[in-house]
């Protein structure tokens, strides 16, 4: 008799553990979704700097690092970045800068390398005129630019 009353408070442990664990589950709160994903890159951030203008801050770094491929006749993308005209132009293909939105910005995008296409990463990467990628801190001015109204 001793061995069917273990058999039977052993049975009897399981169903009441099973009546637990499944009670549990249906209290507990549901599961938070998981966190997003980090982007594989972020932007660096806007500059503090305020009063920020293209001629005077923006300009040298586009005369640097853009406007040896984007001036003039040939200028590719049909974008020109020597004028402040050609930068809020943009390219054939339609506008490069959020005004007041830099994070949205293609141009900050392309220039800090966290669009999805490296091809469309400025300056390219081992590009024939040898010329670097911009500066954290350059992006930072380009994005308060951007931020301030890109005038």
């Amino acid at each position: 008799m001793t061995m069917n009353t273990n058999k039977l408070t052993l049975a009897m442990l399981a169903v009441a553990f099973s009546f637990a664990a499944g009670a549990s589950a249906q209290d507990a709160p549901p599961a938070a979704p998981a966190a997003p994903a980090a982007p594989a890159a972020t932007l660096p951030p806007a500059s503090t700097q305020t009063g920020v203008t293209y001629a005077r801050d923006i300009k040298p770094i586009f005369d640097a690092s853009c406007a040896k491929c984007h001036s003039g006749d040939k200028a590719r993308a049909h974008l020109h970045m020597d004028t402040l005209e050609g930068v809020l132009k943009g390219t054939r293909h339609g506008k490069i800068v959020t005004v007041g939105d830099s994070a949205n910005s293609l141009l900050v995008k392309a220039v800090a390398h966290v669009t999805p296409d490296p091809d469309s990463w400025m300056p390219p990467q081992h590009n024939k005129a040898g010329i670097k990628d911009l500066a954290p801190d350059q992006i930072g001015l380009i994005r308060a630019w951007i931020d301030q109204g890109a005038k």
